[in-house]
């Protein structure tokens, strides 16, 4: 009877294996940590920031796809240590809009020396010469980052550093863009 019993409880531990051994590869992957969902989407700030040629944009400027937008400033360690992580990100997924945004009062051209001496010139630059996208995200400290939907929509974000090329990151980010 024990021998029947133990049977019992290999054949379900093996079903279970095989189970979970084939999940579906359409599977999205959980959202890695610092990130957080938001409890309610919310439509993003139509706040401007300027380019490396001066030109103003929204995030609007770039619906239709799936925008990760940080904030970050020069003074800010924790922010200059992921910039080059999120370069190597918008690398690893092309579905996907990295928008670094330098909060400083800088001009593009400096924040364009900074990015390429710190190896996240692929980046692009933008520059928030008056704070406002940091206040219109409700963004208290740096570095902050901001996930939007192709729609517009404010959905997740994370407070302080975060390892961007990680595997997990990269996962669900290609699980998005697809």
């Amino acid at each position: 009877m024990k021998f029947r019993n133990t049977t019992k409880a290999a054949a379900v531990l093996l079903a279970l294996g095989v189970l979970y051994g084939i999940a579906p590869s359409h599977a999205k992957p959980a959202m890695p940590a610092p990130l957080t969902a938001e409890a309610k989407p919310s439509p993003v700030p139509k706040t401007a920031f300027i380019d490396a040629k001066g030109a103003k944009h929204t995030v609007a400027d770039f619906k239709g796809k799936y925008v990760l937008v940080n904030l970050w400033a020069t003074w800010c360690a924790p922010c200059v240590r992921e910039l080059p992580s999120l370069a190597k990100l918008q690398a690893a997924v092309p579905g996907l809009k990295v928008l670094a945004v330098d909060v400083e009062k800088k001009k593009p051209e400096e924040a364009a020396a900074f990015l390429k001496g710190h190896q996240a010139d692929a980046l692009g630059v933008y520059v928030d010469p008056d704070l406002a996208l940091l206040h219109a995200f409700g963004a208290y400290g740096l570095p902050a980052t901001v996930l939007i939907d192709p729609k517009g929509n404010q959905i997740a974000k994370a407070q302080g550093p975060a390892e961007w090329n990680s595997p997990a990151f990269v996962a669900y980010f290609k699980s998005l863009a697809n």
